[in-house]
């Protein structure tokens, strides 16, 4: 677990010694302050609903900006090739990588708790479903971020990466808004694997362990394929 932590401690300064996380997280910040402004001062609703409905949407930039260098730099720069040569293992340098994306999103998910303490002083705020909101978005940026790092273990490119972990996600998030659409018998599989469908059951307030199961399983399969991709490569 050393390893892991050095790792992301080593990725988190990479981040923030370089534009980068600011960047990121500024235009972040940007889309969801539009989205609080033309709600709260426009609209004339004392609610986080729309930040809510649209902020899965606005990861499917987030997260791929932020993963997409992880592992895609390293194999460009053929640091890689050093790396997995230390005595560390493959998921270390991979849960490391994640953990240090996760740890960016996070501060920009943090920076927005700013949003709901000033919409209570204009009426009554459900914390409950604000709190659930929160761990949804955690979860599933969580989920779009093990897709992105998973993505940038395939190329060396890392637009290239962006664009697959772009394509992923929003054939996930699409899927559930195609529920309506698919027939009966297929509904029930779509809405299960549609990542927005998990979320807009927490983002309710109902904390269902079949959707923390599913985000759990995901981000799991995606760090696994990632390493397993990081594993070829002693073999070529």
């Amino acid at each position: 677990m050393n390893n892991t932590l050095t790792i992301c401690k080593r990725e988190l300064g990479a981040y923030f010694n370089s534009p980068v996380a600011y960047v990121v997280i500024t235009a972040f910040l940007v889309a969801c302050g539009i989205l609080y402004f033309l709600q709260v001062f426009l609209v004339g609703e004392a609610s986080l609903r729309d930040f809510f409905a649209i902020t899965p949407l606005i990861f499917i930039f987030f997260a791929p900006a932020v993963a997409m260098r992880l592992l895609a730099e390293e194999k460009k720069s053929g640091t890689i090739a050093l790396l997995i040569t230390m005595p560390v293992r493959d998921w270390e340098v991979v849960l490391g990588k994640f953990l240090a994306a996760l740890a960016v999103m996070g501060v920009g998910i943090g920076l927005t708790v700013a949003y709901p303490l000033t919409i209570s002083r204009f009426g009554d705020l459900d914390w409950g479903t604000v709190l659930g909101g929160y761990i949804g978005l955690l979860m599933m940026g969580g989920a779009y971020l093990a897709i992105g790092l998973m993505a940038s273990s395939w190329t060396k490119n890392q637009v290239v990466a962006f664009i697959y972990a772009f394509a992923i996600t929003f054939a996930l998030f699409l899927a559930g808004k195609l529920i309506p659409l698919m027939p009966a018998a297929l509904a029930p599989v779509i809405e299960y694997v549609s990542l927005d469908a998990h979320f807009t059951n927490i983002a309710r307030g109902v904390l269902d362990s079949r959707d923390v199961i599913y985000y759990l399983s995901l981000i799991g399969a995606c760090l696994f394929l990632a390493t397993q991709a990081l594993d070829s490569r002693r073999w070529r």
